[in-house]
């Protein structure tokens, strides 16, 4: 459905949680290294990163080969400088979304890949640090599902 793409994510289990909501919205994950842990063997299971069984999970040696991949979806940036709210875009199916790492963001760099008009922003109350990373992702995915009527979900009769 959407492309997640994680910039050098640095939190274990915020990773395994993305990963869990890629597998219940059917969205691709992304992960940019360096990543900020393993994924083998026990770190991965103890941070619930065991991938393989739960979605597709692309891994890239850095931003432009992820963008390569992702040369025909639109790139949006959710970032907390972006000029529009994340509920005022239509999203469509295949867009891609870009997070930056928990503890810096998105680069200068990375946010130059990425039109104006596509940067978005969550709101939230003046002084406080920003959402969680997983909460951030799985806000702006549910939006755009939502918007593209919940396609492949299971929905109540």
């Amino acid at each position: 459905m959407f492309h997640i793409v994680l910039v050098e994510p640095e939190i274990p289990p915020n990773t395994g949680n993305i990963i869990r909501l890629c597998a219940n919205s059917g969205c691709t994950l992304h992960l940019v290294q360096p990543l900020g842990f393993e994924l083998t063997g026990k770190q991965v299971r103890r941070a619930g990163l065991d991938y393989d069984e739960l979605a597709p999970v692309q891994v890239h040696a850095g931003l432009t080969e992820c963008l390569l991949t992702l040369a025909a979806a639109r790139l949006f940036s959710v970032e907390t400088g972006g000029r529009r709210l994340y509920s005022e875009v239509s999203f469509r199916a295949g867009d891609a979304f870009l997070f930056g790492c928990e503890t810096r963001g998105l680069s200068a760099a990375a946010l130059a890949h990425v039109d104006p008009a596509r940067q978005v922003a969550i709101p939230m109350r003046a002084g406080n640090r920003s959402l969680n990373l997983a909460n951030s992702v799985a806000l702006v995915v549910f939006e755009a599902w939502r918007q593209n009527h919940f396609a492949g979900a299971h929905l109540p009769p």
